[in-house]
């Protein structure tokens, strides 16, 4: 009885509509993470996702799938790889000159980017917080690992007064 349907196999359909309607059954928001790449490879799309399992699916793909519109309702997939915790994870790591980072850390990069999570977004069928908001999100992520790296004795680099503010000033800024 899966709660979590996580795949990484490049096959893509092999998360079947059989699969996924049982998943229904036994799950009020069964999760289904195809995350292969590309697009054309996931294990299956978002709308066999959403539709599959009557809208009620949580869903994060590797790869961008568009909006799928599912009874009144328009789901937006979100993207489960590396581009909300790698980038505050390296930020962190460079702001306090560690050399290793631990599960502690992703723990904390974990906890960090969920506490971006908010009901809106599952209603809307993704397990992420808006794109738009990724630089809030990597500061944060950036941040929480820097205090697991001073908790773990892993700092390299003296602790700053203001930890987030010291953080903010390293990220880069592309506006010119």
């Amino acid at each position: 009885r899966p709660h979590v349907l996580i795949g990484a196999t490049g096959a893509p359909g092999v998360f079947t509509r059989q699969a996924l309607e049982a998943m229904a059954e036994i799950n009020h928001r069964p999760a289904i993470f195809a995350l292969s790449n590309p697009t054309d490879r996931a294990e299956c799309t978002a709308d066999q996702a959403y539709r599959w399992t009557r809208g009620r699916a949580i869903f994060a793909s590797g790869s961008p799938f568009g909006p799928v519109s599912y009874g009144r309702r328009t789901f937006v997939p979100g993207q489960g790889n590396n581009v909300y915790v790698f980038p505050g994870v390296g930020l962190g790591a460079i702001a306090v000159g560690t050399q290793r980072i631990t599960d502690e850390m992703f723990l904390a990069a974990a906890r960090a980017l969920a506490g971006h999570v908010e009901e809106s977004d599952l209603d809307r069928g993704s397990i992420y917080p808006p794109l738009k908001n990724i630089r809030e999100v990597s500061l944060d992520i950036a941040v929480s690992l820097a205090e697991e790296a001073y908790t773990s004795g892993l700092a390299r680099h003296d602790r700053p007064e203001d930890l987030r503010r010291h953080i903010a000033e390293q990220m880069y800024d592309p506006s010119y």
